[in-house]
């Protein structure tokens, strides 16, 4: 059996601790599937403007480390969850959700699925700290 790990994000501005935290979600598996947040999901979560949806998709097909990816659903992020079935759902040290509320969304829809927080950080590397210096410059 084949173990699927997804991850999701924004993915704005594709940069090494994006890299990392693909590589180091990669390694939980056998399969990464990485869902981009939708232009609509983006622009209520992030203060910034950000890169159409296809263009931050094509970005990370590019890196060549996703085994697949897919542009999350607006109505319930829970879909791509339920068609991809993943035996892992990692998450990064930045990311809002917690496991706690993560395994109660799970549950109650009958899927079984290990979740796991990735603490560590590229330092330095955030996309809205790179959107800033670029204003300043």
């Amino acid at each position: 059996m084949v173990n699927k790990v997804l991850i999701g994000g924004v993915f704005n501005l594709v940069h090494k601790g994006h890299e990392f935290f693909l590589k180091r979600a990669k390694e939980l598996g056998d399969y990464l599937i990485v869902v981009i947040a939708s232009n609509r999901t983006a622009q209520l979560t992030k203060k910034y403007p950000v890169l159409d949806q296809v263009i931050r998709k094509k970005n990370l097909e590019k890196l060549g480390i996703a085994d697949r990816v897919v542009i999350g659903d607006e109505a319930d992020f829970m879909n791509v969850v339920r068609r991809e079935k993943p035996n892992v759902i990692v998450l990064g040290y930045d990311q809002k959700i917690s496991e706690k509320e993560l395994e109660k969304m799970l549950k109650k829809e009958g899927i079984d699925c290990e979740i796991i927080r990735i603490r560590d950080e590229l330092k330095g590397y955030k996309t809205s700290n790179i959107i800033k210096n670029k204003e300043e410059d």
